[in-house]
């Protein structure tokens, strides 16, 4: 488990009014050559900045590939809008940014590979995408892995993020299209620690992960083989972590719609998708008070 402090952040916005945070998802970028969705981040980012959100949370699938070297746009464009900081971007990896699935389904039927290649090729690329943004997660040089948690105090107000990595491995029966999530039960269990507990305490915990906890849940026969290729298979389990963690809020992306619903007394916020429509994001403020208000922004 590895607890990330800041010492106490200037706020864009007055603490009494509340402190602003915006979240998107699913940018499916195309690379370098993506020259028109790029410049859209670039305004959006600026929008968001304009509207004085303190921290931004990005939930993952960055990218149709698995290359560093596309993330690498990124985190060019955050260093160019000065928001390539560990205080006020977090960034957490989607199923498309750590699964090649054209190279594990080449990869399966030429060699037909046991389970241990495709979760070393798994971690190797949650370790290059931490490599890649160490500074956001660290925010030191150091690099680290999942979960982990950041502690931002702003003034009288303290907010923790508590990430949660969500994306398994390829299976051409548990997980064809690579799109199905899980979270290892080390990871839930570390979040059981005292530890945790202490370093949350009098803090607003947002939970933060990739796939969507609710999509269709539907009685449509289409609509269910569509839920089972995209769930989270251990939702439950993760609800039940957060909940101990008392959070007031999760985070996710995956499934492109923007929403908000309730489970388990939490609120759960869907990022949408930056692709589908790069003009829109979440804005949630967090006051003094432990309360919280949360819309969807269109920008002009």
């Amino acid at each position: 488990m590895n607890f990330y402090w800041s010492p106490e952040i200037n706020p864009l916005v007055l603490s009494d009014k509340g402190i602003k945070l915006a979240h998107f998802s699913d940018l499916h970028l195309a690379g370098r050559q993506d020259s028109r969705r790029l410049e859209r981040l670039e305004t959006l980012l600026e929008a968001i900045i304009k509207a004085g959100c303190s921290h931004i949370v990005i939930s993952g699938d960055l990218f149709n590939s698995t290359e560093p070297s596309d993330w690498m746009v990124v985190r060019e464009i955050l260093q160019k809008k000065n928001l390539y900081s560990w205080d006020k971007v977090t960034i957490i990896p989607g199923n498309h940014d750590l699964i090649n699935l054209e190279e594990e389904m080449r990869i399966y039927n030429a060699l037909n590979p046991g389970a241990g290649g495709k979760a070393k090729r798994l971690r190797r690329k949650m370790k290059e995408f931490c490599s890649v943004f160490r500074e956001l997660i660290t925010g030191e040089d150091a690099v680290a892995g999942f979960p982990y948690i950041k502690v931002l105090q702003y003034g009288d107000i303290s907010i923790s993020l508590v990430m949660v990595n969500t994306v398994f491995p390829w299976n051409n029966i548990d997980n064809p299209l690579g799109a199905r999530g899980s979270i290892k039960r080390g990871e839930l269990e570390a979040l059981f620690d005292p530890s945790v507990e202490n370093a949350l305490r009098d803090s607003f915990v947002i939970g933060v992960f990739h796939h969507a906890y609710r999509i269709y849940g539907t009685d449509v026969l289409l609509d269910q083989a569509f839920d089972w290729t995209m769930e989270l298979k251990n939702r439950e389990e993760l609800l039940h972590t957060m909940q101990r963690l008392k959070a007031s809020v999760l985070l996710h992306g995956h499934f492109h719609r923007f929403q908000t619903y309730t489970v388990g007394g939490i609120g759960v916020v869907n990022g949408g998708s930056f692709r589908l429509n790069p003009r829109r994001y979440s804005e949630m403020t967090i006051k003094s008070d432990g309360s919280f208000e949360q819309r969807f922004v269109d920008i002009d």
